[in-house]
């Protein structure tokens, strides 16, 4: 009777998202402060299942110790790249087919296509050991993968090392190179559209484009720009294709992962990165949720306040749910 009674209250006391079970309601409480679930997090469609990132979903279904009832089901009917699950083995089949990407070979230049821009640099090394990254080529291409801007870079310090392994760069290709100036005002031109950098605001739908890349950061800091956070979608740092809450994936495992094929195989070309990184975004961006701002924002907040303690305790798990919301920006609500 004691021991129905207690699993009674644990199950009560499950959280509807993760399905974590706390013996208080107390306790349930305090989970869902700190766990930012919404519905904007990867969910397994067989037991609806919320993860944390698209690694904790494979996990879930493909990983060393799957759930087994969802392992079962994914294995006939899921797609292996975007970790969906289907109503028939048929509609499985007929999925993979599209959602599986192929390399793309450069396209020529034309306008950016759509809203995101997504940007790429090569560098090679100065300093006494080579280890100081200076960009020399720099490619942007628009949603439909045609290039937008693409030159080599005068680097501003004597080159060390050219990299030539992973760049394909040699010294010729740099001596009549655009100096950094005129690509720092070509690419500002770029972004900002005709829009002055100090009059972008968060979702504002003005012209200024969002700028897409792997280590943004790192690219804009060796071109000497500066470009508001709010519209940068960085695919390194996006929680859902992290490998741990602080730790990224590379673009190469993000690639195969997620889009079907290998980048990064020889001599790397900042074309194939920006097309990767474009295709990434597009396929964060088209995920389908709710058009929650509310819960999508990355506006963390306060939904569980003390004052409401012994309220929250008297809410049912779902209700609780009902109330979390994301600690990132969801890329489907960009425009």
């Amino acid at each position: 009777m004691d021991i129905r009674r207690e699993s009674a209250e644990t199950l009560r006391n499950k959280c509807s998202a993760c399905f974590r079970q706390y013996n208080k309601m107390e306790h349930l409480v305090e989970h869902m402060k700190v766990s930012y679930h919404s519905v904007h997090e990867p969910k397994c469609g067989a037991c609806r299942k919320h993860c944390r990132s698209f690694e904790s979903l494979r996990e879930h279904l493909i990983g060393p110790l799957p759930k087994v009832e969802c392992a079962r089901v994914f294995s006939v009917r899921g797609c292996s790249i975007c970790l969906n699950i289907f109503d028939s083995q048929a509609a499985a089949r007929y999925h993979r087919s599209a959602c599986q990407y192929s390399r793309a070979a450069p396209m020529p230049k034309s306008g950016a296509g759509g809203r995101a821009v997504a940007m790429a640099c090569k560098m090679v090394g100065g300093g006494s050991d080579g280890s100081v990254d200076l960009c020399a080529r720099v490619c942007l291409i628009g949603e439909d993968e045609t290039v937008i801007f693409q030159t080599y870079v005068k680097p501003t310090a004597p080159v060390t090392n050219y990299r030539y392994e992973v760049t394909g760069i040699r010294p010729e290709y740099l001596r009549d190179a655009m100096p950094l100036k005129l690509v720092q005002r070509r690419i500002q031109d770029i972004l900002c559209n005709g829009e002055s950098l100090w009059k972008i605001r968060p979702r504002s739908y003005g012209r200024a484009r969002i700028l897409v890349g792997h280590g943004v950061e790192q690219d804009l800091e060796r071109l000497g720009l500066e470009y508001p956070t709010f519209m940068i979608r960085d695919t390194a740092k996006y929680p859902p294709l992290m490998k741990t809450s602080k730790l990224s994936n590379t673009l190469k495992y993000l690639a195969q992962a997620y889009l079907g094929y290998d980048v990064h195989t020889g001599i790397q070309d900042p074309y194939e990165d920006c097309v990767a990184v474009m295709r990434l975004y597009i396929r964060m961006r088209t995920q389908a949720h709710p058009r929650d701002y509310a819960s999508g924002s990355g506006e963390v907040q306060n939904n569980y306040p003390a004052w409401r303690q012994r309220e929250l305790e008297r809410m049912s798990p779902e209700e609780l749910l009902a109330l979390s919301a994301s600690d990132y920006y969801c890329w489907c609500l960009d425009p």
